[in-house]
């Protein structure tokens, strides 16, 4: 077993954004030799979250863009997944040659340079350091120093990574001097001290000489989303479609287009794409859930009952099917039941405003039981 299988087998990895140097179906083919997953967005399996660099090209284009990138880090990171950068994805795929030795702690590298270690690690999320995590080099930390005096100068983490990848590879930056301003009078621009070469923050990837036929689905699963986002389900649906027109196998665009079509009140197709999502992947446990609460919800309760108890199968630690199966159990008049699934639920979260609810079921039974045997 090799090195990167190592670390790659049994691990589910999701993207966020799509990779700008390397098309996801061949990542996703490699994955799988590595007895790994690979899969576009991210579910309750996932366990290793790659950022492609793609998004900053996109975030740059919104004022609100940037913060929304440091939104998702900071969720995926208190569910307590792996973030990844691109190249350390690579990497870890034996993909891309590892950079040379180093030594440098992350909380070495902040106390030298002066960079926060917020900015130090979103710099690194995006690949602005040879390194994408610790230990890093003495080349990252020149860099660091450059990008703290940047920051000083009223740059920001997005800007600068942003524009370092235009320039070439990142440790060619540790000869060249970075000043923030520009002659074409924006502040956040990066550029070489001489004016001779800007590195636009906005204008970042050249794609172009590494094009490969997953661009179209990459930009049509993020339109889908940013339709889905903005409340608009019919066109993200017909997105959704066109995505899985392209690629078949992608469990994800299913559940997604199930989702807009649910919310769109199309109800059948809904369930038609949800059982698509699970026939391509039956262990995608949100699929089940939401398919459950889909026919709870056209008043099939055997049908919704077997799919929560698969969901909660699958995922033991998955508190929301717990919750419903027990609504539906009370709503039948298995209270004996109802209870045990709602002091399960108590189990797993004794503080939401669900807890309460469960809460007062385990107390409401207690009172039936109590008056039944009285």
């Amino acid at each position: 077993m090799t090195a990167q299988a190592v670390g790659v087998a049994g691990a589910v990895f999701g993207t966020i954004g799509a990779l700008a140097a390397f098309p996801l179906r061949l990542a996703a083919r490699e994955v799988e030799r590595q007895h790994g997953q690979l899969r576009r967005g991210v579910t309750r399996r996932t366990t290793h979250v790659v950022f492609g660099r793609t998004l900053l090209a996109k975030a740059g284009l919104t004022k609100i863009g940037d913060a929304e990138i440091e939104r998702r880090v900071a969720a995926e990171r208190t569910v307590g997944r792996t973030l990844i950068s691109e190249n350390g994805f690579l990497r870890l795929l034996g993909l891309m040659k590892a950079p040379e030795a180093s030594s440098l702690s992350r909380q070495s590298l902040i106390e030298q340079s002066r960079l926060s270690g917020a900015d130090l690690d979103l710099l690194s999320l995006f690949d602005a350091f040879e390194h994408d995590g610790e230990p890093y080099s003495f080349r990252d930390l020149i860099l660091a120093r450059k990008y703290a005096g940047l920051v000083a100068g009223g740059a920001t983490w997005g800007a600068i990574a942003r524009s370092v990848h235009r320039s070439g590879p990142v440790a060619s930056l540790t000869a060249k001097s970075l000043n923030v301003g520009s002659q074409h009078g924006r502040a956040d621009a990066i550029y070489l001290e001489g004016g001779q070469s800007e590195l636009d923050g906005q204008l970042l990837f050249d794609l172009g000489a590494a094009a490969h036929g997953d661009d179209t689905l990459e930009e049509l699963f993020s339109e889908a989303e940013a339709a889905e986002e903005g409340g608009d389900h019919d066109a993200a649906a017909a997105l959704y479609q066109r995505c899985l027109a392209i690629d078949p196998g992608d469990a994800i665009a299913a559940f997604n287009r199930a989702n807009c079509l649910r919310a769109g009140g199309h109800a059948t197709d809904a369930a038609h794409d949800y059982a698509r999502a699970i026939k391509l992947d039956p262990a995608f446990v949100e699929a089940w859930f939401n398919l459950a609460g889909l026919m709870s919800e056209e008043g099939r309760v055997a049908s919704a009952r077997r799919h929560l108890q698969r969901a909660i199968a699958l995922d033991k630690n998955y508190a929301d099917p717990v919750f419903n199966l027990a609504r539906l159990e009370f709503d039948a008049g298995n209270l004996e039941e109802a209870r045990r699934l709602w002091s399960r639920y108590l189990e797993l979260d004794a503080e939401s405003e669900w807890a309460g609810v469960a809460a007062k079921g385990v107390q409401f039974v207690d009172m039936q039981l109590a008056r039944t045997a009285g």
